[in-house]
């Protein structure tokens, strides 16, 4: 959920709220019941953790189940010769 910076026409104090995208903003002042401006904000980047993110971490389910399908299919039995 994004958070949002704003600023009361009257007493000046700035106020931070996580809002819903779909939210209307903020109009009244929690400290003083004035007029709230939402301010323009930085933005917040995105923070990775974990082994990693792939592009195949998010195929469509279509797309894993007939791999999974190739992969069984393509199992190889055990030669029985030996190689030396």
């Amino acid at each position: 959920m994004p958070t949002y910076e704003y600023q009361c026409a009257k007493c000046k104090r700035r106020h931070e709220a996580s809002q819903p995208i779909t939210a209307k903003p903020l109009t009244k002042c929690p400290k003083c019941g004035g007029r709230l401006q939402r301010l323009l904000g930085m933005g917040s980047g995105f923070l990775f953790k974990g082994g990693g993110f792939y592009i195949t971490d998010y195929r469509s389910k279509s797309y894993r189940e007939a791999k999974k399908r190739d992969e069984g299919s393509s199992t190889s039995k055990p030669s029985s010769g030996s190689s030396k």
